[in-house]
């Protein structure tokens, strides 16, 4: 259902000014064009006494809220990295996708609960009139629309935030379509039917509402990033030149960033600023390839016991430790005997 957002390995990371740029331009457009339709459905569906066109109006209004959320959270995450968040404020945008989601369950459960009223006493619903329909026709064209525009800009900018405002505008479109039906319906003679649709309607939105928060409560707690794109990190890692292998590779999101935690095996022989070197390079790689905001990495000698995971490593480090020391101090008595 959701775009792949996922990096090509030769791709550049999009930069967090573009995609404000981007999230700016067309969540504005977004919210002219969610005005426009909420006004039309609220007023028609009143005056032509249809609940699922009023439901669809409302739904609307909620498409407002959920645009001026995402304004400010791309306003938020934009922010540089400051004492108190070393890594950035791209987080916001995760938490903004949070509220929204659960922004649409109350919608959606409202909807729901007003629909089940009429259906309770069918009798109370009233027969629509033919502009009904027609304001649910373009209503239905406008929001597919916008979802296709909002969709290709998320998938240019790589932006998860976009992304669920482009799906939010989608099930819009399929609750526009679910009111146009519920309304033919009506006026076909079977009025049971607008209530119908603005029943099925809420369950959508509630529904969308779902997936989103439950998304991004994962991405909130450390999720890792999509498996093809660690592959592709994987990858490139290799790829960088004294690189023998690559080990503990580690993923979380951050926002539409990714914080990466990687072991580098090099050659045991090199010293240890030629490993330094290596990983520096390694570093810059996958910086300038994949949406990635921070890579720490570990040096390991290639072909070595690896004492990280070894039950005694401690131990063990320790006692190399003195091994090289003894090794490498000068010999004090020799230089004494020598003196004398």
């Amino acid at each position: 259902m959701q775009q792949d957002l996922v990096d090509n390995a030769d791709d550049d990371a999009a930069s967090v000014s573009a995609r404000a740029t981007a999230a700016a331009r067309s969540t504005w457009l977004s919210v002219a064009t969610n005005t426009l339709l909420a006004a039309c459905q609220v007023a028609v569906g009143i005056a032509s006494r249809s609940q699922g066109l009023v439901a669809d109006g409302i739904h609307s209004l909620s498409d407002l809220v959920s645009d001026f959320i995402v304004l400010f959270a791309s306003h938020h995450s934009k922010k540089a990295a400051d004492q108190d968040h070393p890594y950035g404020h791209q987080r916001f945008e995760t938490g903004a996708v949070v509220a929204l989601g659960l922004l649409l369950i109350l919608v959606g459960v409202g909807m729901v609960e007003a629909a089940f009223r009429k259906l309770e006493a069918p009798e109370t619903v009233p027969r629509v009139q033919i502009a009904a329909l027609w304001v649910a026709g373009a209503a239905l064209l406008a929001k597919e629309l916008l979802f296709r525009y909002l969709l290709h800009i998320a998938g240019r900018v790589k932006s998860e935030l976009l992304a669920a405002n482009a799906w939010h505008a989608r099930s819009d479109a399929a609750s526009s379509l679910v009111v146009a039906i519920g309304i033919l319906g009506n006026l076909a003679g079977y009025p049971i039917f607008d209530p119908l649709a603005a029943l099925i309607v809420g369950g959508l939105v509630a529904k969308m509402g779902w997936q989103f928060a439950w998304r991004a409560l994962h991405d909130l707690m450390d999720r890792s990033a999509d498996t093809r794109e660690v592959e592709a990190i994987r990858q490139t890692l290799l790829e960088t030149p004294g690189v023998c292998s690559v080990h503990d590779l580690r993923t979380r999101k951050m926002g539409d960033l990714i914080v990466v935690d990687a072991h580098l095996e090099v050659d045991a022989s090199i010293t240890v600023e030629a490993g330094h070197n290596i990983s520096v390079t390694a570093r810059q790689r996958v910086l300038q390839h994949h949406r990635v905001l921070d890579l720490m990495t570990h040096i390991d000698p290639y072909h070595r016991p690896d004492l990280d995971h070894e039950p005694n490593a401690t131990g063990a480090a320790l006692s190399s430790i003195s091994d090289i020391g003894r090794a490498t101090a000068p010999d004090t008595a020799a230089q004494r005997k020598r003196s004398a």
